[in-house]
């Protein structure tokens, strides 16, 4: 078995070619929970002009069946179409199974200007479980739709919903010559409303979200070597905060948003992990070992930085003091665990092990010290946490293709997220959105 070269920026890069320009992503469960709880999202009455502008029910319903956990009924075989909790026939639904219902109205009141008012039902019982008024404008709709469903999916598992955080990821497209198009790419949660951050003919990697979600943090060889830029999503204005000699890569932010986990080589062509303090550019080294250190990420708390060394003789994820000190190993479980990745919680650390010859994503708990694996691909990479801690998202290949995929933090949820053409790569989810 090879050794995988899992310090080399751009190695990546030599993975199959794309074969075509852009297309949104989309989601397909390949394995959901083994009893998803079964709820009927009604279709919202509508009281406005000639035709509703957008399917706040549709929306809500196929948020909640990607996540695997949830059967929504098809409207198809509802019973009825309430559109107010005083409608709904209990006995009706419960003896369809249906043990939640959501219904509601779009209201128009105004010119561009619309309320989402829903209610949440728990048939079981026969008690309302949710009642809101959301307001928007036609073009804030699908992510107000994306925000019941959050209150619903937190209402019914107790779990924060995701659906209105995005993820970063970078697409690559083949064109004429064999050239390579670059696109740093933040898409909805759900890989819709994609948005072009910044392209290139040159290779983009390692996209790191702020803490605030409002920056990213990545590497551009646009002028021919590794630099590391910090781009704000709402102006697009980007700094380059890093372009030192040799290599600069793998940023992860601080917690606090003030600095940037780094590797960097200095000219020496020995890799060692950085922090920069964005505001004065002040450097400090936090690893002096011979071998080759990388992929640096923060603890929650700020205190503890996780990354990869070979200093063992095979990559293996250690620890460091943020403020220095020594370093400390964290994997012990096989001969190959690399790009670790934090859970927001602090107590589970993601990586990419070697499984029986294949890479793929794993969870080490941090207390109990036990590894479990969570996928079963043959070149699974680049795992990040979603907000909530609930599932990962990360690359992998499909047939001879790059494509995005998620799992559940135990395993039994997954989803694959290809792109309609294209390839891509190296995801990053986003933080909670800051209203």
């Amino acid at each position: 078995m090879r050794r995988r070269a899992f310090f080399l920026p751009g190695v990546a890069l030599l993975l199959a070619l794309a074969t075509a320009a852009r297309g949104e992503l989309r989601v397909e469960i390949s394995r959901g929970a083994e009893r998803p709880l079964p709820v009927a999202i009604v279709p919202l009455g509508w009281q406005g002009g000639a035709a509703a502008p957008f399917d706040v029910a549709g929306l809500v319903a196929r948020d909640l069946a990607s996540t695997g956990r949830f059967a929504p009924l098809p409207v198809a075989d509802m019973p009825q179409r309430p559109t107010a909790a005083a409608e709904v026939d209990i006995p009706d639904w419960k003896m369809l199974g249906v043990e939640a219902v959501v219904v509601g109205q779009l209201l128009q009141t105004g010119t561009d200007q619309f309320d989402i008012q829903f209610q949440l039902l728990d048939t079981l019982r026969g008690t309302q479980l949710l009642s809101y008024r959301l307001p928007s404008n036609a073009a804030g709709l699908r992510l107000a739709s994306h925000r019941v469903a959050d209150m619903v999916y937190e209402k019914l598992t107790g779990i924060a919903g995701v659906f209105t955080t995005r993820i970063a990821y970078v697409a690559v497209s083949g064109r004429a010559g064999g050239a390579n198009r670059y696109r740093l790419i933040v898409a909805d949660a759900d890989g819709a409303n994609e948005q072009v951050m910044v392209e290139s003919d040159e290779p983009i990697m390692s996209p790191s979200w702020s803490p605030d979600g409002r920056k990213l943090a990545y590497v551009s060889f646009e002028n021919k070597q590794a630099e590391i830029y910090v781009q704000t999503l709402r102006s697009g204005a980007r700094q380059k905060v890093s372009a030192r000699a040799g290599v600069n890569g793998a940023p992860a932010w601080s917690p606090d948003g003030r600095k940037l986990a780094l590797t960097l080589s200095r000219g020496a062509g020995n890799l060692d992990i950085f922090t920069l303090e964005l505001a004065g550019q002040v450097l400090t080294r936090l690893t002096e070992e011979r071998s080759i250190e990388t992929e640096a990420c923060w603890a929650p708390d700020g205190r503890t930085i996780y990354f990869t060394s070979d200093r063992a003789g095979a990559p293996q994820v250690y620890r460091v003091p943020a403020g220095g000190g020594a370093a400390q190993r964290v994997s012990f479980e096989g001969n190959y665990n690399a790009r670790p990745r934090v859970s927001p919680d602090g107590k589970r650390l993601a990586v990419v092990t070697n499984d029986r010859g294949n890479y793929r994503i794993a969870l080490i708990d941090l207390e109990r010290g036990y590894t479990q694996v969570l996928t079963d691909g043959r070149l699974d990479e680049s795992p990040s946490f979603a907000p909530n801690g609930e599932t990962l998202i990360y690359a992998t290949r499909d047939g001879g293709r790059g494509v995005l995929a998620t799992v559940s933090a135990d395993g039994r949820v997954r989803q694959r997220i290809p792109a309609a053409v294209g390839d891509v790569r190296e995801p990053a989810w986003s933080p909670f959105r800051v209203n």
